[in-house]
């Protein structure tokens, strides 16, 4: 894979043939790295995902993609919004494959017809001095191959001759895009008008929804919006409740 496309986004991409992790990879990498660069590859051996799960699939079948971001006089709390806003650009890339909608769930999800995708896994590098984000996408892979029955790929999806690189070339556009406009705004989420394209596009919004929260404790409730901090706010019968950070399991009733 040569991503020609994709090398006439960013001002560095590097192709591994295999990776550990490229989070891992770029934030090795970081100091000597501009604004923007990427690693990127078709077999990631020790990927991971929220909680320290494992993120592992057949070579050749997903990409494991890394951009580093260096933001420059942005507010601390902004960079709450970075998974959101990573996974928005996600969805709307995916979008130009699949004929279904594409959407998020909160945080860091990418979802088609409620089946997952793609993770969003951001981190944030020593002294807040930049970050990684994370996506791992699924492009090829059958039904046998996906790690669970609420996962899915963009080939069981529908999409025709799924390439590499205009997924990641469609995913880079995306995420460059929402990435000036919500530097160029300073960091606000209201006019940068991240926090409503995030709200439009998130699937978890309007659900009952089961978040289980770090403590271990459960919420169950309705998830009703998303407030200027990215976090999500759940109703429930003990009032309304911002949840920064758990892990939100969408319930049917």
């Amino acid at each position: 894979m040569d991503f020609r496309r994709s090398r006439t986004i960013v001002p560095v991409l590097e192709v591994l043939p295999e990776a550990g992790s490229t989070n891992d990879v770029l934030s090795a990498r970081a100091g000597d790295l501009p604004d923007l660069a990427v690693v990127v590859t078709a077999n990631q051996t020790g990927g991971r995902g929220r909680l320290g799960r494992a993120w592992v699939t057949p070579p050749d079948t997903a990409l494991a993609i890394s951009v580093l971001l260096k933001p420059v006089g942005l507010p601390p709390e902004s960079f709450g919004w970075f998974p959101l806003l990573g996974g928005l650009a996600m969805s709307r890339a995916l979008g130009r494959f699949v004929p279904g909608g594409v959407q998020v769930k909160w945080p860091n999800d990418v979802l088609i017809d409620g089946q997952k995708v793609c993770g969003i896994l951001t981190e944030l590098l020593p002294g807040m001095s930049g970050l990684v984000i994370g996506a791992g996408v699924n492009l090829s892979q059958t039904r046998e191959e996906l790690p669970t029955d609420t996962s899915t790929s963009l080939a069981i999806a529908g999409a025709d001759a799924v390439e590499a690189d205009a997924v990641l070339a469609a995913y880079l556009i995306q995420l460059t895009t929402l990435y000036r406009e919500f530097q160029a705004a300073g960091g606000d989420p209201l006019r940068s008008a991240l926090r409503d394209e995030v709200a439009e596009a998130c699937h978890t919004i309007g659900r009952a929804v089961r978040v289980q929260l770090p403590s271990g404790d459960d919420l169950l409730g309705t998830a009703v919006g998303i407030d200027e901090s990215g976090r999500l706010i759940v109703e429930s019968d003990a009032g309304r409740t911002a949840v920064a950070a758990g892990d939100v399991t969408h319930l049917r009733y």
